[in-house]
């Protein structure tokens, strides 16, 4: 379903992702864990595309969208890609339900329709009480909810997660945890995740230690 090739990255005379290839198939969970500094962030990004490599390709359900312009970059990412980060990037002037209305609304879906699928997607993130709270009248855990409700609203082919827990306390980390495993198994979500949490990575289907900007290990969980 992803497929990156031979991805370079270089900052200045600095190689921050040196050749990296990986695959990675529908409905797999996969953990890239490392030392700070060993580049998992930049791979994600590129993955991601949101940022370009040197050279390299990647593909996502067969399209090569680092060859596609900007504009249509762009709608494919909204579409096909969902992204989690540490910090949750909600908008504070914002519900719940508008935060996740947000990339429906860019899409092109009218307001009723993108609140209804948002209500949806917040009541399978256990979030349907809350839909009219604003961030600041949520706990770390909810507004992280709320960042996976806005990534997966748009049904995307895999969601990048990027210390999706690193802000959590451990509770709130293995509820999270628990949450991916049941969106994979509800609607066979594909993830790609960077963690610092040796539970949650275990927990993946796959985990890819990364050391100075290449893949060192790969290991089946």
């Amino acid at each position: 379903m992803l497929s990156a090739t031979n991805l370079f990255k270089k900052y200045a005379a600095f190689t921050v992702v040196n050749d990296v290839s990986l695959n990675v198939a529908k409905g797999e969970i996969v953990s890239i864990i490392g030392p700070s500094g060993a580049g998992k962030s930049t791979l994600l990004h590129l993955v991601g595309a949101l940022d370009k490599p040197d050279s390299g390709k990647v593909l996502i359900e067969g399209t090569d969208i680092l060859q596609l312009p900007s504009k249509k970059q762009a709608r494919f990412r909204n579409s096909h890609i969902g992204f989690v980060f540490q910090f949750h990037h909600l908008l504070p002037e914002f519900s719940a339900i508008e935060n996740v209305s947000v990339p429906l609304w860019i899409k092109g879906v009218s307001k009723k329709e993108a609140m209804q699928q948002a209500a949806e997607m917040l009541n399978v993130v256990g979030l349907g009480g809350r839909l009219e709270n604003k961030p600041s009248e949520l706990s770390g855990g909810e507004q992280q909810r709320v960042a996976i409700a806005r990534a997966l609203v748009n049904s995307p082919s895999v969601v990048m997660a990027d210390e999706p827990t690193g802000n959590l306390d451990s509770a709130n980390a293995q509820a999270l945890h628990n949450l991916f495993l049941q969106l994979r198994d509800k609607f066979g979500q594909t993830f790609v995740m960077i963690t610092h949490n040796d539970a949650l990575a275990k927990m993946t289907d796959r985990t890819l230690t990364m050391q100075d900007g290449k893949i060192v290990n790969e290991k089946k969980n």
